[in-house]
């Protein structure tokens, strides 16, 4: 096998960064064993130290799983890795960056889904409205996964589902927070409400900034509850 050796400069970063590039060029599969120490130590031309550091790095970021008396393994990405240290809610850096994604997703993907939309999705988000005041977090989530459903684009569903599965634990927080003030919560209703009439009237704009208006909401109350819990 053809590797470069690795010298200097964070020696156990360099080996996560190869086994990484080796993983994604389909090298290592999902499932499959690593290489022994010993043998990684040779494909890399480093010491032992810095091929377990390694992967003790990997398998802290929920790349790897070691199975004792087995040996290392390749697994999939756990998205819910990305917050599970967090007790309640995640910092501040994590919420701006989080809702940063979101803005540039799930502002087209509203542009996208009052473009494409069909009768039967204008009808299960109306569904999905009527009972949001019984389902919580839970209706939130239908939202926001059906106006990904009417874009019609696969790749931005399932860039909306690992975003909703990271942040799942975080967000029935959050709603176990606000459920507390009938005014936001009427807030949110109303948002949700443009934004389910903007894609039902086929107006992509009017969609986009529905959905911009939300989400701006939505991160500024979680900012003041990680505040209030500091």
């Amino acid at each position: 096998m053809d590797v470069e050796k690795i010298h200097n400069q964070k020696v156990s970063d360099r080996v996560v960064e190869e086994i990484e590039k080796m993983i994604e060029s389909g090298r290592f599969s999902i499932g499959e064993k690593l290489p022994s120490v010993r043998e990684l130590c040779e494909l890399f031309g480093v010491g032992r130290s810095a091929v377990r550091d390694a992967i003790t790095i990997l398998k802290g970021k929920g790349t790897v799983e070691v199975k004792h008396g087995e040996g290392t393994f390749i697994r999939g990405f756990d998205s819910s890795s990305l917050f599970k240290d967090q007790v309640l809610l995640p910092s501040l850096k994590d919420i701006h960056e989080l809702f940063q994604v979101r803005k540039m997703l799930e502002t087209g993907m509203a542009e996208m889904a009052a473009l494409n939309r069909s009768e039967a999705m204008v009808v299960e988000l109306g569904k999905i409205l009527s009972l949001e005041k019984e389902t919580g977090w839970g209706s939130d989530y239908s939202f926001h996964m059906t106006i990904a459903k009417a874009s019609g684009n696969e790749i931005l569903i399932r860039l909306v589902e690992f975003i909703s599965s990271a942040m799942k634990k975080v967000m029935l927080e959050f709603y176990n927070e606000i459920e507390k003030d009938k005014e936001i919560i009427i807030n949110i209703e109303a948002q949700h409400d443009r934004i389910f009439q903007a894609i039902q009237s086929q107006n992509p704009k009017l969609a986009r900034d529905a959905m911009m208006n939300h989400l701006i909401y939505v991160e500024s109350l979680l900012q003041k509850i990680v505040l209030e819990n500091a």
